[in-house]
């Protein structure tokens, strides 16, 4: 390996966020650098700024973070910003204003060396389209990225046969891009990323091009090497099903900003505005709810009766263990008893509603 690539494997992991984004703007245009942090355009929509400026916004006033280990996804509709602010985070695409840190490492100052190494090490891009060298087999692509950092053939060869394996293409390697389905091409994207063993993977919409049942399986894919190897991954989607699926967080962007960003539960249960309430119209809730926002205080002796379930448990288990029991459930935490869920808090979550109103409303389903 590069003295680079050892250098980061060195040493303590590092604290705080991966990276750190505050202020950021991205603006396309004449004069692209009067817009940022103008009281003058602070309050124009995005056809606004158009007209007065001749600019856009693709990315307007961003600040997040993201935390190390975590899936961070960053959803949007087509022109919200999305796929420009994940390309700005390796400068990609150059940002406008604001600051970008990777490990407390200043993104913006760093010069063309270092720039390169942070994309060859550090932070490795998978995209919808897979980039694939036609004239190579599948081991020669996933090994590509070692071969541009250096590495010796052996030593490159053998890496990416492990990570063929890990991504279920073993007995593919010989074979060329041409000879291969539109959801193994991706998993060579994917092995190819991998490969170089970076810090985080970007993702930008790697599987909307996908058939949804090659889609889901690739999703799969995602959460297993997730959970296997708890590598922090920022990813980009216009689909919400996907986000919720796969995001640890999800921010949701309109116009270049950010709109909410919570856990996949906060977003469902509180949405932010109408914008995000017509997002989440249509999500079964029960399947992304836990009990925390369902339980009430146990009354008397429920404090030690009934099943124990935990706060994480989704809403559409805990239904399944009431209806099981046929009486409440403890929510139990560390041996400590939270609340208590019954039939009318469960059915009230489903129905969207909360507190009193949502316990009558559960009961007037439940008698039904």
């Amino acid at each position: 390996m590069t003295a680079v690539t050892e250098s980061a494997k060195t040493g303590p992991a590092p604290s705080g966020p991966v990276f750190a984004v505050r202020d950021l703007w991205k603006v396309f245009g004449p004069r692209a650098a009067r817009v940022p942090g103008n009281p003058e355009y602070a309050g124009l929509s995005a056809a606004e700024l158009r007209e007065r400026t001749g600019c856009t916004a693709a990315v307007r006033d961003v600040s997040f973070d993201v935390q190390r280990g975590e899936v961070f996804v960053v959803m949007g509709l087509s022109g919200s910003g999305k796929s420009t602010l994940v390309r700005t985070l390796t400068r990609l695409i150059e940002p406008t204003s604001g600051s970008i840190a990777i490990d407390g490492e200043d993104v913006l100052a760093m010069d063309k060396n270092r720039l390169r190494a942070l994309r060859r090490h550090r932070a490795a891009m998978v995209f919808q389209n897979f980039g694939l060298l036609p004239h190579r087999t599948v081991l020669d692509n996933v090994a590509y990225g070692l071969e541009i950092q250096g590495v010796g053939k052996a030593e490159r060869r053998a890496k990416a046969q492990t990570v063929v394996e890990k991504v279920g293409l073993a007995g593919l390697e010989q074979r060329r891009p041409g000879q291969l389905s539109g959801g193994q091409q991706q998993r060579v994207g994917l092995a190819r990323a991998l490969a170089v063993d970076p810090e985080v993977l970007l993702f930008d919409e790697p599987f909307s091009a996908l058939d949804p049942l090659i889609r889901r399986d690739m999703q799969e894919e995602v959460i297993r090497l997730h959970r296997e190897e708890g590598r922090t991954m920022v990813f980009i989607t216009h689909d919400l099903s996907e986000a919720l699926r796969l995001g640890d967080r999800i921010m949701l962007m309109r116009d270049g900003g950010i709109v909410q960003l919570g856990t996949p539960e906060e977003i469902v249960a509180n949405p932010a505005d109408d914008y995000v309430r017509d997002f989440v119209r249509d999500v079964a809730r029960e399947q992304v709810i836990s009990v925390r926002r369902a339980m009430r205080p146990a009354d008397g002796e429920e404090a030690t009766s009934g099943p124990a379930i935990t706060p994480d448990t989704l809403v559409v288990d805990a239904i399944e263990a009431v209806a099981r029991s046929g009486e409440h459930c403890r929510v139990v935490e560390e041996g400590r008893t939270l609340g208590v869920v019954d039939e009318s808090q469960l059915l009230a979550v489903v129905a969207g509603l909360d507190g009193d109103a949502g316990e009558q409303q559960g009961k007037a389903v439940a008698a039904v």
